[in-house]
């Protein structure tokens, strides 16, 4: 996987580079502060889940050799009080919550629909979000020089 750099810019503006020369710019809509120049962190959170859904439906289909012309997923996320989610265990604080739709074009049986939508939920990037993550950050000047020399993730 590549390493993603994201270096602030105007207002709330930021640009996002990784891979091989690769970049696009991030902001918050207007009513948050910002220029809406770019998809907010959240709208990022949800297209990375819904490509990857769609590749990984796509991938397998084409394995199996059946008919798929096209995947949507259809994605919205908000946050309520976990008191509030009949589904969560969690009893205090907040839970984020992401809903999704997930269909497909083309002429597949009833029992290849209901696989695809089984293998929908076994994507990496939904099964990260639904693992304990872990984040860790570098705080000593050694680490941090070697992230500006591009070594942060060396060794």
């Amino acid at each position: 996987m590549s390493e993603v750099i994201v270096t602030s810019k105007d207002n709330l503006r930021n640009e996002v580079r990784y891979g091989a020369g690769h970049s696009f710019i991030t902001d918050e809509p207007v009513s948050a502060g910002g220029e809406d120049a770019g998809p907010d962190p959240y709208t990022l959170l949800l297209a990375a889940l819904g490509s990857c859904i769609s590749m990984t439906v796509m991938l397998y289909a084409r394995r199996k050799q059946w008919p798929v012309e096209s995947v949507t997923v259809r994605l919205r996320q908000n946050r309520m009080h976990s008191k509030d989610c009949k589904e969560c265990e969690q009893i205090d604080g907040y839970i984020h919550r992401i809903e999704r739709i997930v269909s497909f074009t083309g002429p597949l049986t009833e029992e290849q629909r209901t696989r695809l939508q089984e293998i929908a939920h076994k994507c990496p990037v939904h099964k990260t979000l639904t693992s304990p993550i872990v984040i860790t950050e570098a705080v000593d000047d050694e680490t941090l020089a070697d992230s500006e020399a591009g070594n942060f993730f060396d060794g």
